[in-house]
């Protein structure tokens, strides 16, 4: 399988990654066949827990590289990072002012983006969408800088990266179906619903691999750019909500496991 998954192009390899990634969203939201209700403290340890892999992804997989790919260029090696850092926390600020969106946990007059009076179940879901497209660009960029003849970026770092982002999605599938079973929804449908929110992954992989192979000078901007959306969603999603369950610190150790589970995955795969 891994032999076979090495004669694809790098689009087609991103496309899988994302589909993986999905796919762990996917398995996290099938809880709600096993359990109307998740321990709220379990919850918020695992939400600190994806907080912490996408904060280290961020750094080892996706900045620490485009750094190292602007060395030999004309401009400073952090110039390119910090103008993508900068414009992926701006993009995805925009887009928080504009998607009609709530997070979880959040009272309905918490709800962020455009008033709207859409069901709060769809604002959730709507919440975890946003969430997931910067995740799906991070892989996408990575299996795109293959294709890009970069040798900065290795196979098994893209994978590596993959694969945090896939354990990270586990919790992120619980946290959307469990809420959306207590809002009323039937198990089938807050599954559906779910999983439904991650599949802005794949298309988000294929789009960020497609984009730096078609503009290989954007790449250390591209790589910057996703991690500057992750840091954007962390900060402003992820740690509020695994902070307001009155679990604080059993959150905070969460995310630092994340983070040493995203550093292993990335320093010994990569």
């Amino acid at each position: 399988m891994w032999d076979y998954f090495l004669t694809l192009n790098h689009v087609t390899q991103a496309l899988l990654a994302g589909i993986f990634t999905w796919g762990m969203t996917a398995i996290g939201a099938s809880a709600v066949f096993l359990t109307r209700e998740v321990n709220r403290k379990v919850l918020d340890v695992m939400l600190g827990f994806a907080g912490g892999v996408m904060i280290a992804a961020s750094f080892w997989s996706l900045l620490l590289p485009a750094i190292e790919l602007a060395a030999d260029g004309a401009l400073p090696a952090w110039l390119p990072a910090a103008i993508g850092f900068i414009l992926g926390g701006v993009a995805l600020g925009i887009l928080d002012k504009i998607l009609p969106h709530l997070h979880i946990g959040f009272a309905d007059e918490e709800a962020e983006g455009i008033p709207t009076s859409w069901h709060r179940s769809t604002l959730l879901i709507l919440a975890i969408t946003m969430h997931n497209i910067p995740e799906g660009l991070a892989v996408g960029v990575a299996f795109g800088a293959l294709a890009a003849g970069y040798g900065v970026e290795t196979i098994t770092a893209a994978v590596a990266l993959a694969i945090g982002i896939g354990i990270q999605n586990f919790p992120e599938g619980m946290a959307i179906s469990m809420p959306l079973r207590r809002e009323g929804l039937s198990a089938p449908r807050s599954f559906w619903y779910g999983q439904l929110s991650g599949l802005v992954e794949p298309v988000s992989a294929v789009i960020g691999a497609a984009a730096v192979i078609l503009a290989r000078p954007i790449l250390p901007y591209a790589l910057a750019f996703a991690a500057g959306a992750m840091i954007f969603v962390v900060i402003e999603e992820v740690i509020p909500e695994s902070q307001r369950g009155g679990n604080g610190d059993a959150a905070t150790f969460g995310a630092l496991l994340g983070f040493v589970v995203m550093m292993i995955l990335d320093v010994g795969l990569g």
